[in-house]
């Protein structure tokens, strides 16, 4: 991959910018204020996150330039659509939306030979996912796609497989300053590289709704293995009521994930 590092795409790949992270923050505050003037900006200043990422695809692509630009479209789009008020870093959010085309273009240009019609089934769940996901944050369910294709989940769920890219899960695919992300961080038990972005920042949203108490509950409930006994007694109220607490919290969480 060296003969890449320096120039690919016509840009020298050694004179690109880095963006600090207030400075990323404040061109996003700029930008989501109408000046569209940032988007080069952020664009500029994250090239070397896409470049991070095209490299671990040099053994299966002969045009890393094509592979450059196609990352590049993942991270306009992860500019377009990131929002301030998710308090997540911009690397977490776009890191699984250029993999994403990246694997987009990888797919399309297989040389594994796929069905007509589990190819264009596959095109469908693939729109329907990513339209679904820009409107509610999170992916659709297996059944949704069913519902919207007409089709049976074994079939969905063949044509989504059919189309992705053979990889290590615990291949890393970024790393900054010592902060090195691999594809099993960006992705769920269901092969979802979007879906645990979207479930951890849900979760994160859903607890601001609960009180301290029930943040302390939950706490040492899940994480500290307390009885619904020792916290009673340790916060100087009755067991119904640490219970009702803990039920309430529960529920409040579940809901968003429904």
């Amino acid at each position: 991959m060296s003969k890449y590092k320096v120039d690919i795409c016509n840009v020298n790949t050694q004179e690109l910018e880095v963006l600090s992270n207030v400075q990323m923050k404040e061109a996003f505050i700029q930008l989501q204020n109408g000046d569209e003037s940032y988007k080069e900006v952020l664009l500029r200043g994250n090239l070397k996150l896409v470049l991070s990422m095209v490299q671990r695809f040099a053994n299966r692509c002969d045009n890393m330039d094509d592979l450059f630009q196609v990352g590049c479209i993942g991270l306009i789009k992860s500019i377009e659509n990131f929002d301030l008020s998710h308090e997540v870093r911009f690397s977490t959010y776009a890191v699984p939306m250029i993999l994403g085309e990246i694997k987009r273009y990888l797919r399309d240009n297989q040389m594994i030979r796929v069905s007509r019609n589990c190819k264009d089934l596959a095109y469908q769940c693939f729109k329907l996912k990513e339209d679904y996901y820009h409107e509610y944050s999170k992916e659709p369910s297996i059944e949704y796609l069913c519902e919207m294709t007409h089709a049976k989940s074994k079939d969905v769920i063949e044509a989504m497989d059919s189309f992705q890219s053979v990889l290590s899960i615990f291949e890393p695919i970024y790393n900054k300053d010592g902060d090195e992300m691999s594809l099993v961080d960006t992705i769920s038990d269901t092969k979802d590289e979007i879906g645990l972005i979207s479930n951890l920042i849900t979760l994160r949203m859903s607890m601001k709704q609960l009180s301290e108490k029930e943040l302390d509950i939950l706490n040492k409930r899940y994480y500290l293995d307390y009885t619904q006994s020792e916290i009673a007694k340790e916060m100087g109220i009755s067991q119904a009521q640490v219970s009702r607490l803990e039920k309430g919290a529960l529920k409040c969480l579940k809901k968003n994930f429904e």
